[in-house]
C-alpha cells in the first residue's frame, strides 16, 4: 500500500490541474467511503464473474485479502503521505531549486525526510487498524487468526479459553506497534535536540 501510494501522494500534491489528479481523487474517494468488507466481497466473489482468469486456482482467499487490503490501505495511505508532503515549507523546494539540485534531488534530501517524520507516526497507526482489519478475511474463508480461534471453538465448545488466547495475540502485535512507534518518535526527537545544539554551538 505505501508503495502504490508515495507516487500517488506525489501526484496530488503537485500544482496544476490534471486528468490524473481527477482519477486519483476519485480513487481515494471511493476506496476510503466504500466499507472494508464489501471491498474484500467484491474482490472475492465479483472479480471471478468479470474475469475468468481470476476463476484459476491461484486466485486464493489469501491473494485476495492481499489485494483487497492493499487497495483500501493505499487510498488511507495517500491522504497521509500527501499531507505528509504538505507540511514541508515550500520555500526550501525554491531554496534546492536555486541551489542547482534536480527534481529528483529536492525530493530525496530535501522533501522526503521531512515528511517521513510527519507521516509515519499515523502510518504505524494505519498499520495497528489494518491488523485488527485483518479479521475480515475469515468471511471468504481466509484462516486468520480469529477464523482459527472460531473453528476451535466450535470444535470444543470452549469460548473464553481460545477468545482469550486470541484477544492476547492480537494486543501482543498491537503493543510491538506502539513500541516500535515510540522508539521512532523518541530517535526522531533526540536527533532533532542534536540539531538544534549544533547548530546552537
Amino acid at each position: 500500500a505505501i508503495v502504490i501510494s508515495i507516487p500517488m501522494a506525489i501526484t496530488l500534491n503537485s500544482h496544476g490541474k490534471s486528468a490524473l489528479k481527477v482519477v486519483l481523487k476519485a480513487y481515494v474517494s471511493i476506496f476510503r467511503g466504500a466499507p472494508t468488507l464489501l471491498q474484500l466481497l467484491f474482490i472475492w466473489n465479483a472479480l471471478p464473474q468479470f474475469f475468468p482468469i481470476f476463476r484459476e486456482q491461484w486466485f486464493t482467499p489469501f491473494l485476495a485479502t492481499l489485494v483487497a487490503l492493499s487497495i483500501n490501505e493505499s487510498a488511507y495511505q495517500v491522504e497521509i503521505n500527501r499531507a505528509a508532503l504538505s507540511a514541508v515549507d515550500g520555500g526550501q523546494e525554491l531554496a534546492a531549486d536555486a541551489l542547482g539540485m534536480t527534481h529528483k534531488q529536492v525530493y530525496r534530501y530535501v522533501i522526503f525526510p521531512q515528511a517521513l517524520r510527519v507521516a509515519l507516526p499515523p502510518t504505524i497507526n494505519e498499520f495497528i487498524s489494518l491488523l485488527k482489519t485483518t479479521s475480515l478475511a475469515s468471511v471468504i474463508s481466509l484462516q486468520e487468526l480469529l477464523a482459527i480461534t472460531q473453528v476451535q471453538v466450535a470444535r470444543t465448545f470452549e469460548f473464553t479459553e481460545y477468545y482469550a488466547a486470541a484477544l492476547i495475540y492480537y494486543l501482543a502485535m498491537v503493543f510491538f506497534f506502539l513500541f516500535l512507534q515510540k522508539r521512532v518518535e523518541r530517535r526522531f526527537s533526540w536527533a532533532d535536540r542534536k540539531k538544534a545544539s549544533a547548530n546552537a554551538a
